[in-house]
């Protein structure tokens, strides 16, 4: 049975910026489970659980024990912060006209779009691997930290074009190499990355180019 719960708190993080929603389980004290298929945030502030009931029912003021899928999660913050490794390697090699044009982190892969002018060479590509491989061996530690927004972009964060932003923001940082600001779940220091492999990249509208990639063990099978 389908439904969609919602919780007065969660540590389930709601598909947004990019990152998938995560997936786990719910679980009342007399045994009831639902499994958490996706997390969405419908409105600003609120986040609806969509899940499948796997037995009993949920009824309102049930006080349930909600789990995160450990190993998807981990998956995904893998991928997200090699794709802010991966961003300002590309604005290092190719110029900062680089600039983000859409993006899907998910525990399988990341893709990242970016606009262009021109095809990306197979050196350039490998210059671009090579470098995020090299902060992924510097294992620096991740900082996350919350600012008001002037403060922010005025110390050089970058903001996403096209991204609505309140009055307070969180900067993602790698220091000294990237900085961003970001909602989304991230590694603790970039060795957790453990190692990136570009599998694809092409063009996909006038100036507008696609990246695909991987990280961990999916880039090792790879």
């Amino acid at each position: 049975k389908a439904a969609e719960v919602i919780l007065n708190e969660t540590p389930f993080y709601a598909e947004s910026g990019g990152q998938v929603g995560d997936t786990g389980l719910l679980k009342t004290a007399d045994g009831s489970e639902a499994e958490v298929d996706d997390t969405l945030s419908p409105a600003p502030g609120l986040v609806a659980h969509m899940v499948t009931v796997l037995n009993g029912s949920f009824r309102a003021g049930d006080l349930v024990e909600a789990t995160v899928d450990a190993m998807s999660r981990a998956a995904t913050m893998r991928n997200h912060t090699a794709t802010h490794l991966l961003h300002a390697a590309l604005r290092r090699r190719l110029g900062v006209e680089v600039q983000q044009a859409g993006s899907y982190v998910g525990p399988d892969r990341l893709r990242f779009d970016f606009n262009y002018p021109g095809q990306v060479s197979r050196e350039a590509l490998d210059s671009v691997e090579d470098e995020v491989n090299d902060q992924i061996l510097h294992n620096t530690a991740v900082s996350k930290v919350e600012k008001s927004f002037d403060e922010a972009v005025g110390g050089g964060a970058m903001a996403l074009f096209g991204e609505k932003y309140g009055e307070r923001v969180r900067v993602v940082s790698v220091p000294g190499y990237s900085e961003e600001l970001c909602g989304g779940t991230h590694c603790a220091r970039t060795g957790d990355i453990g190692s990136f492999r570009i599998i694809s990249e092409r063009g996909i509208a006038a100036g507008v180019r696609r990246l695909e990639a991987l990280t961990g063990m999916a880039a090792i099978d790879r």
